[in-house]
């Protein structure tokens, strides 16, 4: 049966569902409060046949079965049946007053016999408490009935009718009077109680009809009606103690006694607590007299509706049912007042030893006084003298005083007076204390669960060890070890170590008598002893193994902390905790965990190690805080510092070393943060490790922990160092601001690193050096000083899905023969190269996304070499791809595009290959080849450049295999300057310029190649140049097929030149090359035709294009060389004029261009003069080698 304890009414709930043997029958009670002085009425007296039986144990049973179960018990009766004719007029009845706990539910009380347990009715048992969980809505009914003694003529009896369905005989319409004799001036009373809270909240239906069944069942028994009021004092005057836990009266066994019913004095016998205190109401003048006169007391119903006055199931049970529904504090007080016309009442005056008598009047007893009148404020100041053992036994009494006792700032109280926290502080989980705002709790009153959570703790607090209180069992120590010894040696039973609670706190149902309201205080109260440790019964020991220790705000130094159980140190302070609670040593390790402490736990204090400046021992020696193998302690919310320049401030290390440090502030030490070395593990998370003289972490010697969401800032070294095989898991760290690299990997070292964002580093993001491993998944790598990864000397990390953008100087830089995979990353916005690849490193970079770099793309140079496959480089300031300094990579299924400059840029013996990318859309040349390198382009989407598809230049040279060369505003192809490249199965189309232009003494092979649909000449050959065609398909042209001029030659060899507009094969003056084997047809000659029919020939070029013919000078318009005039013109034009005869080459006609001083007359409207002698605008090169 649940305790008077802090357990809440869920944990409640839970609990007896799990133990069906705790959970208490709910009988079918009737609605109303039928028992409320308010409501009550006189009862109709009738003449009734009763038995009166007296058992052994002075219990009176009010029904038959119940009479016969305790006489085939064997024990010995004395029965006396009385017939009485009781014709009782209403004001006759007795006034009952009422008292109740305010549950819903009626239980028997502890220490009954096994008949309790057959019968809802309760007898003699006045010294026994049931304690119950008062928030389970479950209710104690004390029915006692006591003797003084064996000399004692006075007996009270308790008759309970109910409407079980499984009371027997009494609920036949036979009620039991039980009758008992007495000599001289003894007086009886027999009680019909039935038990009905007026704080019942959870029955809301009509009172009517069951107010009606029950009173006409009741007032057949005709009887006198008495109601105990509350339980007795600590010293109860009617019963002996000894006999009360058995319910049994020895010394009234013996002596019978007899009681009569009569009109003439119906009173009420009402046992009222034996306190000399009595409550002053209305006008009553001295403090302390007994309540003769009925008190005026203040309420909402109208003062001249006396209690007499007020119909069962009218207006009265209307206002009740009212009540109902509303908070304790609105609802309507009970008026005690009685008619002094139709009812009186006698309320007994009990002083303690001795039975005490009936006394005419009327008025509230002072239990009634104290649960129903007294006002919520003058209980809650009340309340606030208590501590917490004696507040949850109060909260048993009744609704109210739960109510009152659960207060939350009663709690905040308490709390803060034994804690000193500012929040409640839970402890949810094994090794996991967090403090909670008390607004975002899950609890009714976070105080008072905190509380009990935390209330096996014992207390390190200096001046508070020979403090006791009565009402809390906790204990202090002055030292850290003081308290360390006994919770060691309790540590298979931690509630040794906080002494055993007080009543109230635990599970115990039994006592050997009450105190004051049922609260247990005085040595009458339910005791210590007799209660379960609430350590044991409701935490269980899986849930918190060890001791709990609480350490108060003060600067503890010296003590030597070797910790090797499961132990639990928590500071305890106000504002910040941490700060306010400082250990400190200079020698040795602060505190040091070893083999045994598995779920130990240190939390919210200050470790300090501050060594002598001129220590020199070796590092692994002495630490803030050492953790050795084996262990797996928690260390949360604790500030660490070390001034040691030798150590480390933490350190894990050893084999099976695996704590969880959390939330820690690791910082301003002049050594190494946090160590993890030789094969230990470990969860860190969320702490904060910044300003350290050197590395913020290290991890060595395939030590492997897990570190999530801390922040390491700011380091005067590397931020994170794994090295020499050390491994772990780090995700969501923040670092940045260390003075050499955010993470370093080195000498075989495989960490993990996920979702950390590195930045703002003063040199790089990562540096993986001297074989070095490890996978950066999804990290977000910015704002470095030098690159965002550097991986050098053999590394070979995977760099995956990573962001590494806004770099001072580059992205990824793979450099001394670095290894790696870099894929799925997000490279933008770095001052230098997105990733550059030099010195004989080769990784390999595939689906990467390198973009708005202020400089290239990607830069391969100084023999570097790489897989760069399937990414997408665009709208970078200088070339998507530069491949230089015999470097031979291997770029594959790219998309480059949307370059400021150049796609791809090869240059200075740049080598490597280029296979089935898409290079499109760039403000030069799609590809550039110069000085020297040789590479391998094949497959090729080349198109949409602003200048030409492919630059070849300055003695480069190359392999153009299978390309397709399209859409470009200028040649597709661009051969120059002692270039001397080789095309094979190209496909060079639609160019807005010409297929392939070749000059300036140009070379190369052309061969089975596709080249049609250009603007202008197929292929034009012009200075010097001498390339060589075979097999090539040249045709559908919007000029001549090939063209050949100022001074070129080629060798052309089994071509195909067919449905070229201005011809097949144009050659100017003085051109002889070697022709063999060409098929030349079907071209449609437009310029021979346009000579032929006298016309201009301006009129079918225009000054897009330039057809070849000959062409003359007038002398007479002062012609220059750069003005040429075609054939028919110098015929109608300038006929009669001084003409010269230049050459025969490729010109439009300025004349029909309307640029010279006498209008065309073959031709329309003038138009813009271009130049006319020379060839197609020359390409613009790259100006990269301008900014290196």
């Amino acid at each position: 049966m649940p305790s008077a304890s802090f357990t809440s009414s869920r944990t409640y709930v839970r609990r007896s569902r799990r133990k069906g043997a705790n959970r208490i029958a709910m009988p079918n009670r009737p609605t109303g409060n039928i028992m409320d002085p308010m409501l009550q009425q006189s009862v109709h007296a009738q003449q009734n046949n009763a038995a009166a039986t007296s058992t052994a144990s002075a219990t009176v049973a009010a029904a038959s079965a119940a009479a016969a179960a305790a006489a085939s018990a064997g024990s010995s009766n004395n029965s006396h049946s009385n017939n009485n004719n009781n014709n009782a007029a209403p004001n006759s009845s007795n006034a009952t007053e009422y008292f109740d706990s305010g549950q819903s539910t009626s239980s028997a009380a502890a220490g009954s016999s096994a008949g309790l347990n057959q019968s809802p009715c309760m007898s003699n048992i006045y010294n026994s408490v049931q304690i119950m969980d008062t928030s389970d809505g479950n209710s104690t009914l004390a029915s006692t009935s006591s003797a003084a003694g064996p000399s004692s003529s006075n007996s009270n009896s308790i008759t309970c009718n109910s409407n079980f369905s499984s009371t027997s005989a009494a609920s036949q319409g036979n009620s039991s009077n039980t009758s008992s004799s007495s000599s001289g001036s003894s007086s009886s009373s027999s009680a019909s109680c039935c038990h009905q809270s007026p704080y019942d909240l959870r029955r809301k239906i009509s009172a009517v009809s069951n107010h009606d069944q029950w009173c006409s069942s009741g007032s057949s028994a005709g009887q006198s009606v008495a109601i105990m009021v509350g339980p007795a004092s600590s010293s109860p005057p009617l019963l002996n103690p000894s006999n009360s836990p058995a319910c049994s009266s020895s010394a009234s066994s013996a002596s019978n006694s007899s009681s009569t019913s009569s009109s003439s004095s119906p009173s009420a016998i009402v046992q009222a607590p034996s306190t000399s205190a009595t409550f002053p109401v209305s006008n009553a003048p001295t403090t302390g007299a007994t309540l003769a006169q009925p008190p005026n007391v203040h309420s909402s119903v109208p003062q001249q509706q006396h209690c007499g006055a007020l119909p069962v199931g009218g207006a009265a049970a209307v206002i009740e049912e009212n009540n109902y529904m509303l908070p304790a504090r609105k609802r309507s007080r009970r008026l005690y007042t009685q008619s002094g016309e139709t009812d009186t009442a006698a309320v007994p005056s009990m002083d303690a030893g001795s039975g005490g008598s009936a006394a005419s009047g009327s008025g509230p007893t002072a239990a009634q006084y104290l649960q129903y009148e007294l006002a919520d404020e003058v209980l809650l100041a009340i309340f606030s003298y208590l501590l917490e053992q004696d507040l949850c036994r109060l909260a048993l009494v009744c609704k109210r005083f739960n109510t009152i006792a659960n207060d939350t700032e009663l709690w905040k109280r308490l709390f803060q007076s034994v804690f000193e926290y500012d929040l409640p502080l839970f402890n949810p989980e094994l090794c996991k204390f967090v403090f909670e705002k008390p607004e975002e709790s899950e609890y009714a009153n976070p105080w008072k669960e905190s509380f009990r959570q935390l209330y096996r703790g014992v207390h390190v607090r200096p001046g508070y060890q020979d403090r006791r209180q009565p009402g809390r069992s906790i204990v202090f120590f002055n030292t850290i070890q003081a308290a360390l010894e006994p919770a060691f040696a309790a540590g298979s039973n931690a509630g040794a170590g906080a002494g055993n609670l007080s009543a109230g706190l635990s599970n115990s149902t039994s006592s050997t008598g009450t105190g004051n309201g049922g609260v247990g205080a005085g040595g009458g109260g339910a005791s210590v002893n007799a209660l379960a440790n609430i350590y044991e019964e409701n935490v269980p020991p899986a849930e918190h193994p060890g001791p709990l220790i609480f350490l108060h705000a003060g600067h503890y130094k010296g003590e030597y902390l070797f910790i090797d159980s499961d132990v639990a140190l928590v500071g305890a302070a106000p504002g910040n905790v941490a700060e306010s609670v400082v250990l400190e040593r200079e020698a040795g390790s602060t505190v040091m965990f070893v083999e045994g402490a598995k779920y130990a736990y240190v939390g919210y204090l200050t470790l300090k190690f501050s060594p002598e400046v001129t220590s020199t021992v070796s590092h692994h020696k002495h630490y803030c805080l050492d953790i050795g193998e084996n262990c797996s302690p928690t260390v949360d919310n604790c500030i660490i510092r070390s001034t040691s320049v030798v150590g480390a401030a933490v350190c894990v290390g050893g084999v099976s070393a695996n704590p969880v440090i959390r939330n820690c502030d690791i910082s301003d030490c002049e050594n190494v943060g946090l160590y993890v070395t030789d094969y230990a593990q470990g969860t860190y998370e969320h702490n904060e490790i910044s300003r350290n003289a050197l590395a913020g972490i290290w991890v060595k010697n395939f030590a492997s922990p897990i570190m999530r969401e801390n922040h390491i800032h700011h380091g005067r070294d590397v931020g994170i160092f794994t090295f020499e095989n050390g491994m772990g898991y780090f995700e969501k760290n923040d670092i940045h601001n260390n003075r050499i690299a955010g993470f370093e990997v080195k000498a075989g070292a495989n960490p993990t690193v996920v979702k950390c964002e590195i930045h703002h580093g003063q040199t790089g993001g990562i540096y993986v050096h001297e074989n070095g491993l490890g996978q950066f998944i999804e990290n977000r790598i910015h704002s470095n000083n030098f690159a965002g990864v550097w991986i050098t000397s053999n590394s070979n990390p995977t760099i995956r899905k990573n962001e590494i953008y806004n770099g001072h100087q580059g992205g990824v830089y793979i450099f001394g023969e670095g290894r790696g995979l870099i894929e799925h990353n997000n490279i933008y916005g770095n001052a230098l190269a997105g990733i550059q690849i030099r010195t004989n490193s080769d990784p390999i970079v595939r689906h990467n996304k390198i973009h708005h770099g202020q400089h290239g793309g990607i830069y391969v140079h100084e023999k570097g070499q790489g897989l760069i496959e399937e990414n997408e480089v665009y709208s970078n300031t200088l070339a998507g791809v530069w491949i230089t300094t015999g470097s031979t990579p291997v770029l594959r299924r790219n998309r480059i595009h949307s370059g400021k400059q150049v796609g791809v840029y090869f240059y200075d013996n740049g080598h490597g290959k280029l296979e089935d990318n898409d290079i499109f859309n760039h403000l030069y040349s799609g590809v550039q080849i110069r000085t020297g390198s040789n590479p391998v382009i094949r497959g090729n989407k080349i198109w949409g450049g602003q200048n030409g598809g492919v630059l070849v230049y300055n003695g480069g040279l190359g392999l153009l295999e299978q390309n397709e060369i399209f859409d470009n505003a200028m040649a597709g192809v661009w051969i120059k300057t002692d270039s001397n490249p080789t095309l094979k199965r190209n496909k060079i189309y639609d160019g807005r310029d010409g297929g392939i232009c070749i000059f300036n003494g140009g070379k190369g092979i052309l061969e089975e190649n596709d080249i049609f649909r250009n603007t202008q000449a197929g292929v034009l050959i012009s200075t010097q140049s001498h390339p060589i065609l075979r097999r090539n398909r040249i045709y559908d042209g919007q000029a001549a097929g090939v063209e050949i001029t100022n001074n070129a030659t080629a060798t052309l060899e089994h071509n195909q030149i067919f449905k070229n507009k201005f011809g097949g094969l144009c050659l100017a003056s003085g051109v002889q090359p070697i022709t063999r084997g060409n098929n030349i047809f079907n071209n449609e000659d437009e310029v021979e035709k346009a000579v032929s029919s006298g016309q201009c020939l301006y009129k079918i070029s225009s000054y897009t294009s330039f057809p070849m013919h000959d062409f003359y000078r007038c002398q007479t318009c002062n012609t220059t060389d750069r003005n040429a005039i075609c054939v028919n013109c110098i015929k109608n034009c300038h006929a009669g004029h001084d003409v010269e005869f230049i050459r025969h080459d490729r010109f439009f006609c300025d004349c029909g261009a309307g640029t010279l001083s006498n209008q065309c007359q073959l031709q329309g409207e003038p138009t813009q003069d271009t130049d006319t002698l020379y060839d197609s605008a020359a390409p613009m090169e790259s100006h990269t080698l301008m900014v290196n």
